[in-house]
């Protein structure tokens, strides 16, 4: 997904890391929290289209990264079809 490996549960990828940046797939309420609090930006997968599910955080504590991929895991899981979700 957008050439780069990433985090998957259930085939999926919730996380991954482009250019140094966590790139993490929330629900676009959170994402828009993200960007109004000036913490991370949407993520642009290099086509100039934005993703509104999807949030790029720059550097920072590995706690904050770690806590958003969680977060990330979470909202892609309860997302899935229940067949394939996965703890």
């Amino acid at each position: 997904m957008f050439g780069s490996e990433g985090l998957k549960i259930g085939g999926k990828v919730f996380a991954m890391l482009v250019k140094g940046q966590l790139v993490a797939k929330l629900s676009a309420l959170q994402v828009q929290g993200i960007v109004n609090s000036n913490a991370g930006k949407l993520f642009d997968p290099g086509h100039g289209r934005l993703m509104k599910e999807w949030v790029s955080i720059d550097s920072g504590t590995g706690s904050a990264w770690v806590k958003l991929a969680h977060e990330a895991k979470d909202f892609v899981a309860h997302n899935l079809p229940n067949r394939r979700k996965m703890k």
